[in-house]
């Protein structure tokens, strides 16, 4: 059964840093683009970032642009969310995704992305 697995979450202060990761078993996603979203308790899940198969193009909300790096390794086949300069607003969980469905872009819909990760929670204290 494919899985995506998320580590690196934790708890950090305002300010601080975290690496996210999110490894791919039983299906290479090295074609395909992967994306990490977030959601907040009460809040809907919504779009952090996403990366396109060959690395070449990211997308990023507006809200963490300048904070957070997507990046990949398709060797390893995972996927990495370097966060840095941390707010208390940015708690949540945090999903990898990986969309089989559509080739070549990078897309904030959630509906393309056709793997889920378990999430892995991050919360930053202010």
């Amino acid at each position: 059964q494919v899985q995506l697995v998320e580590s690196g979450g934790g708890l950090v202060q305002a300010g601080g840093s975290l690496r996210l990761s999110c490894a791919a078993s039983e299906r290479t996603f090295s074609r395909d683009t992967m994306g990490w979203f977030r959601q907040a308790p009460g809040k809907e899940r919504e779009f952090v970032a996403t990366v396109s198969w060959d690395g070449g193009s990211t997308l990023y909300a507006d809200s963490v642009k300048g904070r957070f790096t997507i990046s990949r390794d398709s060797v390893k086949n995972t996927v990495y969310l370097q966060m840095s300069g941390l707010k208390p607003e940015d708690t949540a969980i945090y999903y990898c995704a990986a969309s089989t469905r559509v080739a070549g872009v990078v897309m904030r819909d959630p509906r393309p992305y056709n793997y889920w990760g378990q999430g892995t929670q991050v919360t930053v204290s202010s």
